[in-house]
């Protein structure tokens, strides 16, 4: 498999790559942000997966996320995938919403027509994109962990618990839940996977953490003024669910922060410290 170099830009004594790779998983184009520390000829890093939400690119995180500091201090690889599959004939919402289609691909792999050519996003993050950067850049594939944001927070959470043993750690700003009981997720798991509810557990983490599935630690940090968080985001369902399966989980309600990158870069330091105590050989 290649890889193309779109660019690249020195950052804290490091490189700040964009990639662009022909996807047999999506049958389109995909393109992802690595930020790579410096490091010696040879060595091999730990490598933090970032997935974003509704709307986003690579760009977002990869521009506001603040990360990069933190990261060349500590010795990580920050790993930016897309959202959805992009280009020419791949499909989108028929009414152009900002909540399902390109930019908002939910992490899953897609059954339902004509969204299941291209909408693999499951197999895409948990196969092919991994075998890449592992052939073609500088990581330790033995100490990952991942982290994401509102959708993204559901990607991570869900793609950790249905592989465990892979990631040492997983965070989470802002996540979705329990997508099978919120708007946005009812939407997109219907549209993707079709009306039948038991499709849509896999995609869940409130329901596979219910289900025995298991993460190695988690830390989730939700603002307090986010706007979604009554209607979509839902952290209590966690917090219960964790409860109920003894799960190991910090979640923390911080006063006053909304949904934005405003919110996500201040934290984003602290958990990739987090993640990397917890990556330690």
């Amino acid at each position: 498999m290649s890889l193309t170099i779109i660019s690249s830009v020195k950052a804290y004594g490091g490189e700040q790559r964009v990639y662009s790779h022909p996807s047999a998983t999506t049958g389109t184009e995909m393109v992802f942000s690595a930020f790579i520390p410096n490091h010696q000829a040879g060595q091999k890093l730990p490598v933090v997966w970032y997935l974003s939400g509704l709307t986003c690119t690579y760009a977002n995180v990869t521009e506001k996320g603040e990360y990069r500091a933190a990261c060349a201090e500590l010795g990580l690889i920050f790993i930016a995938p897309d959202t959805s599959p992009r280009g020419e004939g791949v499909p989108d919402d028929p009414e152009g919403a900002y909540d399902f289609g390109l930019g908002a691909g939910f992490y899953v792999d897609a059954t339902q027509k004509p969204f299941a050519k291209n909408y693999q996003m499951r197999s895409y993050l948990e196969a092919e994109l991994p075998e890449l950067i592992a052939e073609h850049l500088p990581v330790d594939m033995d100490r990952q962990a991942i982290m994401g944001h509102s959708m993204g927070g559901h990607g991570a959470l869900t793609i950790a618990l249905r592989n465990p043993g892979r990631f040492a750690s997983v965070s989470a700003f802002a996540p979705i839940v329990a997508p099978m009981d919120c708007p946005w997720g009812h939407k997109a798991l219907t549209g993707y996977l079709g009306e039948s509810r038991g499709a849509w557990l896999a995609y869940d983490a409130c329901a596979l953490l219910e289900a025995g599935a298991r993460l190695p630690d988690l830390l989730v940090d939700q603002g307090t003024a986010d706007p979604f968080l009554e209607s979509q985001l839902k952290t209590h369902l966690l917090v219960a669910a964790c409860d109920a399966a003894k799960q190991k989980a910090t979640i923390r309600m911080q006063d006053g922060y909304d949904h934005s990158y405003y919110f996500i870069s201040t934290f984003m330091a602290e958990h990739l410290c987090w993640h990397h105590a917890r990556m330690e050989p």
